[in-house]
């Protein structure tokens, strides 16, 4: 069976997408694709709090009289409320209320990643668990190579999306020694012919089902 989508079906690339509970950090990935693909400006008042204009005056800096802003300042200024406008429609009723209060679009952003993905404890322990799901990461028995891609996958964004770090070496080298003994003369040739700082995960993961393919055909 198909996995269930966290968004409804028809969804469009001119419509922003929904920002719901189920799959939280699926979805803020979407948003921020979805928001940045509209202009990058947006996404900063989100993600860095509303443009205030400043003025220097003898030394002392004031807020800017909106009389002087420039065109360029109003459309920074505009970002915020294109940006509230974008979140609120993502929004169902319910989680409506949670943000109603805000003042600025980072406010409405900073309740909604608290409310989903609760305290930065809680993101903590659960980056630690994930790290250890990581680390002891294994083939299992009579898995398919596109199970092992879907299951590594799956632990590696969601580790990047709390800010763990990766580079390509290091995946691919987990990938290979994940792998059961019946893989190790093609996790050799891959290891002894291919610059695993420059192959990507992807890249990766097609050559082992090519070879997999291969010995399923010679096996049949």
């Amino acid at each position: 069976m198909a996995e269930k989508l966290p968004f409804g079906e028809g969804a469009s690339i001119n419509r922003s997408p929904l920002l719901c509970g189920l799959n939280y950090q699926f979805c803020k990935v979407r948003m921020k694709i979805f928001v940045e693909s509209l202009d990058k400006g947006i996404w900063d008042a989100i993600e860095n709090g509303l443009f205030i204009r400043k003025l220097e005056t003898d030394g002392v800096s004031i807020e800017k009289p909106r009389s002087q802003w420039t065109d360029a300042e109003n459309k920074r200024v505009k970002f915020d409320c294109i940006a509230k406008n974008i979140l609120t429609f993502a929004l169902n009723s319910y989680e409506c209320l949670w943000v109603s209060q805000c003042i600025s679009v980072k406010e409405m952003w900073d309740t909604l990643e608290v409310t989903h993905e609760r305290t930065k404890d809680v993101k903590r322990a659960r980056k630690h668990t994930l790290i250890q799901e990581y680390e002891m990461f294994k083939m299992l028995k009579g898995e398919s190579i596109a199970d092992v891609q879907k299951r590594f996958t799956h632990i590696v964004n969601h580790l990047m999306s709390l800010g763990k770090v990766f580079d390509k070496e290091e995946l691919n080298i987990k990938i290979l020694k994940c792998l059961d003994r019946s893989w190790q003369p093609k996790v050799t040739a891959i290891s002894e012919l291919k610059d695993l700082t420059s192959l990507t995960t992807a890249s990766l993961f097609g050559r082992l089902r090519e070879h997999e393919m291969e010995m399923n055909r010679l096996n049949i």
